[in-house]
Order: structure tokens, then sequence, then C-alpha cells
């Protein structure tokens, strides 16, 4: 396609993304009781060969042709990682500290027990023809189904938690940080994996190394230099051009450096957002990026990676057996085991229930480790599908079973406030200013 023919097609493909996305999240708020990015994520695969591509094949590809799909990548990955700078300013790193005990035990667990299942798992799937490379290692499958169990929706989570008003409750600052180190230690497995199935040990290196670095420089060295950002905002009174600027050349160093090192865009951006400076300029900072942001660039990660979906796939009643146990043994290792780490380390069962209902989504960070995983060759067609629906229903499964094990108790109790109230509950009108 020529560099004219590209415009086209990309403006007509953000005018649909953006239809549908709102559309089917209005659907979810009102009829499922769903949050706003759960509509979004089904509104992926419908405009994805799974529903759109198999009722109308030519029209699908007319509107998503190949040729503009690096286009919407880069959109993607700008949205995604955006969102997550938005969350990180309003991560509360005091909650943190005084929850580390219990986000670390949360974590651990929530690594542990997905990887005990993959290797209960792994033998059974590498002897099933068509689900693994034939090239790879039981040892390697292994660490592989492991990083895809322990995996958490972290951008998903984000945004349900800013839905239902606990962001900077105590909750939602110990599921955040679960999830992120959660995430953290599965893209670094993914790294070896890949360093051992043919990159060289030197992508394991760089990715846990890299990360590590990069995270003790933003916690220690950088907190003093972005401090003079908030003594800029200060005297001007507002966040203004050059001020934006700034900030944003910082988010795209930071993006750049976790993807040049192998783990991905999103933390670094979450991570920086996490360490700007505090009060008027961080909550003026959200309230400029947040609603291009959210309306327009992060439905277009959504698109990507259901674009990249192919459900039809999981018919045979074999695989269907697989993709239940699979299903079944993910749910139990990650929101069991993250509930009982809650438990065994002060919170009370509401508050653990509600914090393993969430740490069990999966959503389309779940997508995008597969998607690497069938791109170089580690996966097959058949077992991407199974995983697809892994992380569809346990992402489904998230806000109705928080909703049923804390919401609805915390509100009776009055901890939450009238905007965490059910989406289908609330006004449908006032659903479309929500973030999400």
């Amino acid at each position: 396609m020529t560099p004219a023919e590209l415009s086209i097609a990309f403006f007509l493909q953000l005018l649909l993304i953006i239809a549908a996305c709102r559309g089917v999240g209005w659907l979810a708020r009102r009829f499922l009781g769903q949050p706003q990015v759960v509509g979004e994520m089904i509104a992926g695969v419908v405009l994805g060969p799974s529903l759109l591509g198999l009722l109308a094949p030519e029209l699908q590809a007319a509107l998503f042709p190949s040729d503009s799909r690096p286009i919407l990548f880069v959109v993607a990955q700008l949205g995604v990682g955006l969102y997550m700078f938005i969350v990180g300013l309003g991560f509360d790193l005091a909650h943190f500290k005084g929850n580390a005990r219990s986000a670390a035990a949360v974590s651990l667990s929530g690594i542990a027990a997905p990887f005990l299942v993959a290797v209960a798992l792994t033998p059974w799937l590498v002897a099933t023809p068509g689900l693994f490379s034939p090239d790879i290692t039981q040892a390697e499958a292994t660490l592989f189904m492991g990083a895809c169990i322990a995996i958490t929706a972290f951008p998903m989570l984000a945004r349900i938690i800013h839905e239902r008003g606990i962001s900077g409750s105590a909750l939602g600052t110990l599921t955040l940080s679960a999830g992120a180190i959660d995430d953290a230690a599965a893209w670094m497995v993914l790294a070896i994996v890949l360093a051992s199935f043919g990159d060289g040990p030197g992508v394991a290196f760089l990715a846990i190394g890299g990360g590590v670095a990069f995270a003790a420089v933003m916690l220690t060295i950088a907190p003093p230099l972005l401090a003079k950002l908030g003594e800029w905002h200060a005297r001007e009174g507002a966040v203004t051009q050059p001020i934006l600027a700034v900030a944003m050349m910082l988010f795209m160093a930071s993006a750049w450096i976790m993807d040049v090192v192998g783990i991905h865009a999103v933390f670094g951006g979450f991570i920086l957002g996490a360490v700007m400076p505090r009060g008027a300029f961080a909550e003026q900072l959200k309230k400029v990026l947040e609603p291009l942001v959210v309306v327009v660039l992060l439905p277009c990660f959504f698109t990507y990676s259901g674009l990249n979906t192919q459900l039809t796939l999981v018919s045979d009643s074999h695989l269907l057996g697989i993709a239940a146990a699979i299903l079944l043994g993910s749910i139990l290792a990650k929101g069991g085991a993250c509930y009982l780490a809650a438990r065994l380390t002060g919170q009370d069962h509401r508050t653990a229930a509600g914090i393993g209902s969430l740490m069990n989504a999966r959503g389309l960070m779940e997508l995008i480790i597969i998607n690497i995983g069938l791109q170089r060759g580690i996966i097959e067609p058949a077992l991407f599908s199974i995983m697809v629906v892994m992380a569809i229903v346990t992402t489904l499964m998230a806000s109705p079973l928080f909703e049923l094990f804390y919401g609805r108790h915390a509100r009776r109790e009055g901890r939450l406030g009238a905007l965490a109230e059910p989406p289908g509950q609330r006004d449908a009108l006032t659903s479309g200013s929500s973030p999400g």
C-alpha cells in the first residue's frame, strides 16, 4: 500500500475501533455488569478473524489489511504505555510500602503456584501433537507455560481498579503492586525461554539486568531530579506545553529503555509515573492526557490483539479437554494461591478474596506473551487459541467475582464510594465519560 492508502485505511480503522469499543463497552456495562475495559477487549476480538473475519472475511481483510498492521501496532503500544504512565501517576507508594509484606507474599504465591501447575501439565501438552514446536524441550515448554499461567492482566487490572474507585486503597495498591511484580517476573522468564530457544543468553541477561537497573535508578536517583518538574509546575500554575513536552520525552525514553532490554514499554511508563512528583502536578497531568489516551489510543491495543486471535481453532473435543484442564489449573493456581497468601499475611477473608479475584485475570498481557510464543515458533496455533480462551474467561470472571466477594460488602460498610457501584447499575449515559 502507498502512504496515502495507508493513511486512508488508518483513519477508517480508528473510526471503527472507537465506535466498536465504546459501543460494546456500553453494552457490557449496561447489560452484563462488566467494566468498560472488558467490553473493549471483546470489541477487539469482534473486529478480528474470530467474528467479523468469520462472517465477512473479505470485508474484514479490506478494513484491516496486513500492510496497515505495523502502524496499528505502534499506536497500540503508545496507547497502553501512556495509560500505564497515567496509572503510575495515581499509584500510592506509601500504600505500597505499608503493604510490602502482603504484596511480596501475594506476588510470590502468584508466581510459584502457576509454575507448579505448569510442571504438572506440560508433559501432557508436549506429548500432544500440534501444541508445542517439535524442537522445544520439556524444560523450555514448562517455563513458557509457567509464565503464561502466572502473568496478570496488568493494564486491565489497573483499569478495573480505577473504575471500581479503589485506586488509592490498600487493596488496590497491593493488587497493582503484586500484579506488576508478577508480570515483570513473567517477562524475565520469557526472556530466558527465548534465550535458550535460540536468541542466546544475552537476551536473558539484558532483560533481567536492564529491568532491575532501570527500577533501581528510577526509585533512588530519579525522584529528586523529577521534583524540579513539580517546582516548575508550581511556578507556572498549570501543565504548560513545555512542561508537557518534557514529561512526554521522559515517558518516551522510559518506554524505549524497557522495550530495548526486552521487558515491555508498559513497565517503563508505569515506573516513571509512580516516581513523578505528586499533588497538583500529577493530577493536572492526568487530566491533560487521560481523555485522548482512554478514548482513542488504548482501544487500538485491544483491537490489535484481537486481530491476532482465532478462537475457532478450539473445536476438537480433545483440545477442549486440554483447554478445560488449563483453565481450571490456571484459576486454582493464580486466584487460589493469591487468596491464601493474602490471608496468611493478615488480610481479612473478603479483602483476600477480592485480591484473588483480580489477580486471576490474564487479559491482553496474556495475548502479548502468547503472540510472541507463536511468532517465535515456541507454540502452535492450537495452543495459542486455547490460551486465548483461558485469557478471556479469567478476565470475564474477575469483575463479577470481585463484586461478589468484596464490592457489595465494602459498599454496605461504607468503604467504597458511589463511583464503585457495579457498572450495570449506573446511569448508562454517565458511562461514556468514565475512564475506560
